[in-house]
């Protein structure tokens, strides 16, 4: 055994043991007090020990009943009428110390008997979060463990997107990117996954059909090639989308235009392979909202009966399990059980938790944030923008290049920040219908223990893309 390998092992004050590739938790309970350290090596080593980290911690989850899984099956009952529509599934993206930030929501989870939510992360995200799959999924991993969390955990690639000026560019090459990632993904146990096309979307031509056309073919080409890498036993949940966030509502002619083309497409690619478990739907939002000179957010206003009626037409005519509503972190709170009501699969959030973590830290390290970022997004600063406006949206960029930062803040300021998270979860988990979903992810999600290969951990990185015309 390697120095670095027992080294990693006394940081878990030796609770597991490593034989080859073979990892056995010793103490369960020693392993979960101290999981946190590995976490840290995971995030900030640059050398062979930060994937040893992700590997153990993977390796060690699935021992103790926590694994990566697909949320497909449960959202096929609720298509078919199986599953009640009492709740809808919140997909949160977790910017700045995730895995902090995620044993907040575990431990919001564990109170109400919550299983139905996601963890997920955009191709966009990864590059100013300084998080690659492998790592976000350890952290998503390790909270759970930390808290006590077993059964299936959802880890969900999210607007894993084709860029419109790349594949103008080279077409070949940028959907190359996007099957590199979703491989990538898969292997770190992203057994979610939303292909979004719909940047391809071309409202100038002369019918709906022709529009959604390119949409439709790029979605069932993507689809396919993450069915041929789908871990055994696996069925990955993965969503299509028919129209950039931020622009018109959508349609029920654009939903049934990109759904035939799509399953057609399919039917010829990969006879007899599941198609999609849901779609994204353009409902009046924007990623990250509109804010406002003074800062404040401007108000929005959701077309709910778009996702009622969307749904209604995804589940009774496509199996589906319904419509997705993207760029909700600046809904009202007091609209979100409408979300609920009005039918939709799914809701993601993002930019909320972005702000309370902003809004959390001490002062000085905040202050030091936006000086960075004074020189570093000096681009994002448009002509007539408040001091406000600019940090609002440009902050995320500041997020990977302090993440050695974030880990170094005292356990105090970490504490403090856990608990404003976890009374957001609390609250959002509530309006939501998250109480005793449990139960269904327990009846429809069938245990898939896909053990981890050494080869995907321990490796060169990645290198960093630039993804600034991406959506979050």
């Amino acid at each position: 055994m390697s120095d670095h390998i027992k080294g990693l092992l006394e940081l878990v004050d030796n609770s597991l043991s490593v034989d080859g590739a073979n990892v056995k938790v010793l103490d369960a309970n020693k392993f979960r007090m101290n999981i946190g350290k590995l976490v840290e090596r995971s995030a900030l080593a640059s050398d062979s020990t930060a994937g040893w980290s992700r590997y153990l911690i993977r390796a060690a989850a699935l021992e103790l009943g926590v694994y990566p899984a697909s949320i497909h099956d449960l959202y096929m009952a609720r298509g078919r009428g199986e599953a009640p529509m009492t709740f809808t599934t919140p997909a949160f993206n977790l910017r700045a110390l995730s895995f902090h930030a995620a044993c907040a929501m575990f431990h919001a989870a564990n109170k109400i008997n919550a299983g139905a939510f996601i963890f997920e992360l955009a191709r966009s995200e990864m590059s100013y979060t300084a998080q690659r799959p492998s790592e976000y999924a350890t952290n998503i991993l390790a909270a759970a463990v930390a808290e006590g969390f077993v059964g299936p955990v959802f880890i969900q690639g999210d607007h894993f997107q084709v860029s419109a000026k790349r594949y103008m560019a080279d077409p070949e090459a940028e959907m190359q990117a996007v099957r590199d990632l979703s491989i990538e993904a898969i292997a770190a146990g992203f057994f979610n996954i939303d292909v979004d096309t719909s940047t391809l979307v071309d409202i100038h031509l002369p019918t709906v059909e022709a529009q959604q056309a390119l949409n439709s073919k790029l979605s069932a080409e993507l689809s396919t090639f993450i069915r041929s890498h789908e871990p055994a036993g696996v069925t990955i949940s993965i969503g299509g989308e028919i129209g950039e966030v931020g622009t018109t509502n959508s349609t029920e002619p654009e939903l049934r235009a990109y759904m035939d083309a799509y399953n057609v497409e399919m039917k010829k690619l990969a006879p007899g392979k599941p198609g999609l478990s849901k779609i994204s739907v353009l409902t009046g939002t924007s990623h990250g909202g509109t804010v406002l000179a003074d800062g404040s957010l401007a108000e929005v206003t959701i077309a709910f009966d778009v996702l009622r009626d969307l749904s209604r037409v995804g589940r009774s005519e496509y199996g589906m399990g319904g419509t997705v509503q993207h760029g909700a972190s600046t809904v009202a709170e007091e609209n979100f059980n409408k979300f609920v009501q009005n039918e939709a699969i799914e809701v993601h959030l993002a930019t909320n938790f972005a702000t309370m973590f902003y809004d959390n830290i001490p002062t000085d390290l905040k202050d030091e944030m936006y000086a960075w970022l004074d020189v570093n997004s000096a681009g994002d600063r448009k002509p007539g923008m408040t001091d406000e406006q600019f940090y609002y949206k440009s902050r995320k960029n500041a997020i990977g290049a302090f993440k050695a930062k974030s880990y170094a803040l005292p356990e105090e300021a970490k504490e403090k920040l856990g608990k404003a998270w976890e009374a957001q979860f609390d609250k959002l988990f509530n309006l939501l219908g998250m109480k005793d979903t449990k139960q269904y992810t327990d009846k429809f999600i069938k245990p898939v223990k896909v053990s981890p290969k050494l080869a995907d951990y321990v490796k060169e990185e990645v290198a960093a893309e630039d993804v600034s015309d991406l959506a979050d």
